[in-house]
């Protein structure tokens, strides 16, 4: 026989020197923050995204180069989209750092009882030590890891496991020195820091204190940064393509410029040539008009209007996804929950409703009740079960102020209690007279009522009360003998095995003291079927992420035959399709190549750890999927912040909401589902305004580079760039963040993480078009049928009016082409109601610029005659676009051709 632990229950506790050798030895009870940056240096590290830094080198090249011409517009325009996009940024990422502070806080501003020095003294949680003993009793929250020495308790362990049902704990004293070697939540003997003692009292011996207990592992979890998001690592190649082709687009201006100047104009002639070379002075000239004109093809080609237009389309759709009860904590959240290729997402809270409630009752005759309020209708049976349920309950009927409540006791106590609230008995005599509280030896509660009813009320455990239970109640609440035993314990098993706790109610005509030495001759009234629901929409949201090519993982810390049932209801488990259940300790075994390979097939994860939720985020990021985590508690905070984007329910703790990217206000699946449709919209909405912008940047920069070979030295004045960056950057952001978010883009699969942010189609869609209207623009402007056209002027002022407007409208017309892929260019147009009004906004202001502008745009006014030449001219960009599509759609399939964008 092995020996059993033993302690001395007259604490003394630590002294004073004795707690100090500890706290040096051990550490103490708090959990230390990485140094935490001010919103400053958060604001100077937004710097060193790759988009902010191609403006900053544009507008340093701008400001020196233009200097003394006191071009300011372009430059005061990238330094505005410079200090709104890194602003905007910055405080976003400002407001994530709060989630480990929060942590800290929550662990640390409560007091315990602890024996030091000889006596019980109550000091702050932070000051226990290893070594201390604890005094622990109803309502304390658990400071530090450690063993329970005598006494027993029940506590929530729910803040690190995410599990409603209470832990109940024993003394060590109690069990075999083998049997103590589990570390795990589930061990009976150990205690953990943040947990709450329900019911009961007892001492522990703390043996882990700050970031070495449980609670302290899973906050240094959260100083983890996160990895960058898909948009940002998107971006950053996109702002490589751009700087090359900036640089590329520079280097062949300035050497043309100089073959122009150098060779060109001196007629190819090497005497003419020398003598050119030799005066410093008109070398030096050229040079520098050169390097001008680089510079200037260099700010051409940076799409300033990119980052504030991400800034503008996510801040914007943040807005319209807060009436759908989605809160975006962080802005690139948005578009990172379109891109999700995984989700694992905790199951109380998320899946179900997080908390227990009777979802049936079984009656002593066999007869099931979903419907509670036809089981209410049954009222002689119903006063009996509603008495069962109030009267021998550890649970007491509270206020908050507004409704009432089910206060104290356990879960399944309050469950029972708040199932019996829906249908109160109105003035019934009822009165207690003793009772014997539930404890697990027992495994039942027992109370004597008189007045109405004159009984003994038992409750508890079926297979500790059903054995004993000779009659039954039938719905008009007479007895009658009770011959359906076999019945009742197959349907008793057939609820437990779909995750209910079951619970039996009996009367009994004894007393306690006569039923104190066992049960007999028990009169059933029922069987409780508790559980946490599953939401009532759970099942069709599933189905539509599933559809949208997101693989789901439900993580739960209940066992595998509860969780299979759930995970069945929910439609997210079938053996058919391959689908696997794991437990922890499975995925413990398993090394990171196995769960790998395994990953696709597994829709469960059962007895799950937090450090099961944080490998599986990592391994799923290692395999090249964009992971998606959802959570409420505590425990889901590390894989929360982990994630890719983290959704945490409104209904959660603080901590994982500080941890989160998204808040899901209504703790609604469903409105995961509606994030992840924002997300595909918002990314379509990006690649819209890339093609629109990089297209018009580029006829701008080849019109920039041509136009010096064709003898015009400005196509484009100071100005009239003001007004094209303000529409293109502002103006154009605004309206393409506007896009409707469309169900059919729920039918695609995600972008791969790798996928770059320029597509096939919109490179042909940039470079067809930017040639077009390149090669457009420079017949308007030279072609001797086009020029007869308008009203002869110094300096063709009339023809540059024309230009002005042509190069204008090409983009407006421009911008009903990159809106869409479908041949219908007005296609859900009203659905975006801002792209219709800030088009025609742009329209009217374009037309009162080309008849009032004079010298200050240079424009003078059209003639109908040559208004309808313009017009004409860039409606042009339409067909050449739509024959451009056409040929596209040969070539693809219908599939193919809806993930153009």
């Amino acid at each position: 026989m092995q020996a059993m632990k033993s302690f001395n229950k007259n604490y003394r506790g630590l002294s004073n020197e004795e707690a100090a050798v500890s706290r040096k030895k051990f550490g103490s009870n708090t959990i230390e923050p990485v140094k935490r940056k001010n919103f400053f240096s958060h604001y100077a590290a937004s710097f060193g995204d790759p988009t902010i830094k191609i403006l900053l080198v544009a507008l340093g090249l701008n400001i020196l180069m233009f200097i003394r011409n006191f071009n300011w517009y372009e430059s005061i325009g990238i330094a505005v989209s410079i200090m709104l996009a890194t602003l905007v940024s910055s405080i976003s990422e400002y407001g994530s750092q709060l989630a480990f502070e929060k942590l800290v806080e929550d662990a640390q501003k409560t007091n315990c009882k602890v024996y030091r020095n000889g006596s019980l003294t109550e000091i702050p949680s932070s000051e226990v030590v290893a070594g201390d003993f604890v005094l622990l009793s109803q309502g304390d929250r658990i400071p530090a890891d450690g063993m329970l020495i005598d006494g027993q308790i029940d506590v929530d362990q729910s803040s690190l496991n995410g599990e409603a049902k209470e832990a109940h704990k024993i003394s060590a004293a109690m069990v075999n020195f083998d049997d103590n070697d589990d570390k795990s939540l589930s061990n009976p003997t150990l205690v953990f820091s943040s947990s709450i003692v329900y019911q009961g009292s007892g001492t522990m011996l703390v043996q882990h204190v700050g970031e070495k207990t449980y609670y302290g592992h899973l906050a240094k979890e959260l100083q983890q940064d996160k990895s960058d998001s898909p948009l940002k690592r998107r971006l950053t190649d996109l702002a490589r393509f751009i700087s090359r082709l900036g640089y590329m687009g520079a280097f062949l201006v300035l050497s043309s410029s100089l073959f122009k100047s150098i060779v060109i104009d001196n007629g190819f002639d090497a005497a003419l040539i020398a003598a050119y070379a030799s005066n410093p002075y008109n070398l030096a000239q050229d040079v520098i008009r050169a390097v001008t004109m680089a510079v200037t093809i260099i700010v051409v080609a940076v799409p300033e209007g990119l980052p504030v237009m991400i800034t503008v389309v996510l801040s914007s759709n943040m807005k319209r996804m807060i009436r759908d009860n989605v809160l975006v904590r962080k802005l690139v959240g948005i578009e990172t929950a379109g891109s999700l290729n995984i989700l694992f997402t905790d199951k109380t809270g998320t899946l179900t409703k997080g908390r227990l409630q009777v979802s049936k009752f079984i009656t002593g005759d066999g007869s099931i009740y979903e419907n509670m309020y036809k089981l209410k209708e049954e009222k002689k049976l119903w006063k009996i079960i509603y008495v069962s349920s109030v009267y021998n309950n550890g649970s007491k009927i509270g206020h908050d102020g507004r409704r009432q409540l089910p206060v104290g006791g356990n879960s399944t106590d309050r469950a029972m209690l708040r199932f019996a609230m829906n249908y109160p008995l109105i003035n019934a005599n009822i009165l207690k007279t003793r009772e014997v509280n539930f404890n697990s030896k027992n495994k039942y509660s027992a109370s004597e009522v008189e007045g109405d009813i004159n009984l003994t009320l038992i409750k508890g455990a079926p297979e500790k009360i059903l054995p004993f239970c000779t009659h039954c109640y039938l719905t008009n609440g007479t007895r009658t003998e009770m011959n359906n035993i076999f019945e009742l314990n197959r349907l008793s098993k057939d609820a437990a095995a779909s995750g209910a706790r079951l619970l039996a109610l009996a009367t009994s005509e004894e007393n306690l003291d006569k039923l104190t030495g066992g049960f007999s001759r028990l009169t059933l009234v029922g069987i409780a079927c508790i559980r946490d629901e599953l939401r009532h929409d759970v099942a069709k949201s599933i189905e539509d992420v599933s559809a949208a090519g997101v693989q789901i993982v439900m993580i739960t810390g209940d066992g595998k035959e509860t969780a299979s049932s759930i995970a069945k209801e929910a439609n997210l488990l079938d053996y058919a399709k391959g689908n696997v259940i794991l437990t922890s300790d499975e995925l413990r075994n398993m090394s990171d190549a196995q769960v790998k390979s395994m990953m696709p097939k597994i829709r469960v994860v059962a007895r799950a750890m937090p450090s099961d939720k944080t490998r599986l985020v990592k391994l799923s990021q290692e395999m090249g999927m964009v992971a998606g985590m959802t959570g409420d508690g505590v425990n889901d905070a590390p894989a929360l912040k982990r994630a890719d984007v983290g959704f945490s329910m409104g209904s959660g703790t603080e901590v994982a909401k500080e941890a989160s990217d998204i808040v899901i206000l209504d703790d609604n699946f469903s409105s995961i589902c509606k994030s992840i449709l924002y997300g595909r919209t918002i990314f379509k909405s990006i690649r819209k305004f890339i093609i629109f912008q990089l297209s018009i940047n580029m006829c701008a920069m080849a019109v920039t580079l041509i136009s010096q070979f064709i003898g015009i030295e400005t196509p484009i004045t100071v100005t009239q760039m003001l007004w094209i960056n303000m529409v293109m950057d502002t103006l154009a952001g605004l309206a393409f963040a506007g896009e409707a978010p469309l169900p059919e883009y729920m039918e695609e699969k995600p972008k791969k993480k790798g996928e770059k942010i320029i597509n096939g189609y919109m490179a042909n869609q940039i470079f067809l078009t930017g040639i077009y209207t390149t090669i457009l623009c420079i017949l308007f402007l030279k072609f001797p049928g086009i020029k007869a056209v308008f009203r002869k002027s110094e300096g063709d002022a009339y023809l540059m009016t024309g230009f002005f407007a042509l190069f204008m409208f090409c983009a407006i017309f421009n911008s009903l082409n990159s809106r869409t892929q479908r041949i219908n260019l007005l296609s859900n147009i009203l659905k975006n109601k801002s792209f219709v009004i800030i088009m025609g906004i742009v329209c009217v202001i374009q037309m009162l610029l080309l008849f009032f502008g004079n010298s200050v745009f240079r424009t003078y006014g059209l003639t109908m005659r040559e208004f309808m030449t313009v017009l004409s001219l860039s409606l042009t960009v339409i067909p050449v676009d739509l024959m451009r599509k056409s040929l596209m759609r040969l070539s693809h399939s219908k599939e193919e051709v809806a993930k153009f964008l």
